[in-house]
């Protein structure tokens, strides 16, 4: 182990072995099934030695967190305000982000007081495909420039400000696009939680960044050989399911594809844009993320590394 890394680093038993003793686990079976991703695997076991100590950390810094704005406003002889503690979430297409954010948000919320925990994916803040396509950038959707980062960092100045209701653009998978005119308000909870693939992206345009607004921030991490397979797995799933749906956007283009065609296809898109992009802009941030979550080829964690304080 090298004394000097930025970073605690743990296996898996090291880091399970930091779980306090529990009778019982926060989620039921059937609970894990619902908030899984599509071709996710998540055990009963991964989440208790993984997500569950990761739980009790982040309860532990987060009531820290609000211990010091309380003694902030006292020294300064100030009322203080509710700012929620904001996590963020990044990492590639594929690596189950979504998976992690989701069991995070309802492990946290049946911590101590049941605190109020709502998830924001920043595909809301994608621009529409409208103005993709009228900037002629529609096939570099996901990269940095497609997001209206000015947006998502007012959005995230008046949440941690503790303006009492904030509105998130809602984003569907099914059209591929941002739904206009609908949006979830976001009413001074008390952890916020951002999952998206640009949450720790520099961006030279803003003076602000968006994970300057974060308190914890998480990369997941994988190599990219096991991105690539999950990816084009989910691709094949997608085609059976979602894609044969008529109001599917992809219906027409990858509905009928063969099974030879579909891995073509998703080992494609995933050359030309996915790959592109987790090495331009998204591998290059995880050494940005306080704690770095590395996934094995069966999805399993078996590495921790935690950034020092």
């Amino acid at each position: 182990m090298n004394l000097y890394s930025p970073y605690t680093e743990f296996n898996r038993k090291e880091w399970a072995d930091l779980k306090k003793h529990q009778t019982t686990l926060p989620l039921t079976k059937a609970e894990l099934e619902q908030l899984k991703g599509l071709n996710e695997e998540v055990s009963i076991q991964e989440v208790e030695d993984i997500y569950l100590p990761l739980t009790h950390f982040i309860d532990l810094y987060a009531g820290a967190s609000r211990e010091l704005n309380h003694l902030t406003a006292s020294f300064l002889k100030k009322e203080a305000h509710h700012a929620p503690y904001i996590i963020g979430i990044g990492g590639s297409v594929a690596v189950g982000k979504s998976t992690t954010a989701r069991l995070l948000q309802a492990m946290l919320a049946r911590g101590k007081g049941n605190p109020k925990v709502d998830l924001v994916t920043t595909d809301g803040f994608l621009y529409p495909n409208a103005v993709l396509q009228e900037k002629g950038i529609m096939n570099r959707k996901g990269f940095p420039e497609s997001y209206d980062i000015k947006s998502l960092i007012q959005f995230m100045g008046d949440v941690k400000s503790g303006k009492p209701e904030v509105m998130a653009p809602v984003y569907s998978h099914l059209a591929y696009d941002v739904i206009a005119g609908e949006e979830n308000a976001i009413c001074q909870p008390d952890i916020l939680i951002i999952e998206g693939i640009n949450v720790l992206q520099v961006k030279k345009e803003t003076p602000l960044l968006v994970s300057d607004f974060f308190d914890f921030s998480i990369y997941i991490d994988a190599e990219e050989e096991h991105i690539r397979h999950w990816y084009i797995e989910r691709f094949k799933l997608l085609r059976n399911t979602a894609f044969q749906n008529e109001n599917s956007f992809f219906h027409s283009r990858f509905a009928n594809l063969e099974e030879d065609e579909a891995v073509l296809t998703a080992s494609q898109i995933w050359k030309d844009i996915n790959a592109k992009n987790l090495h331009e802009n998204i591998l290059p941030t995880k050494g940005r993320a306080r704690l770095i979550l590395k996934k094995e080829a069966d999805h399993s964690i078996q590495r921790i590394q935690l950034r020092k304080l």
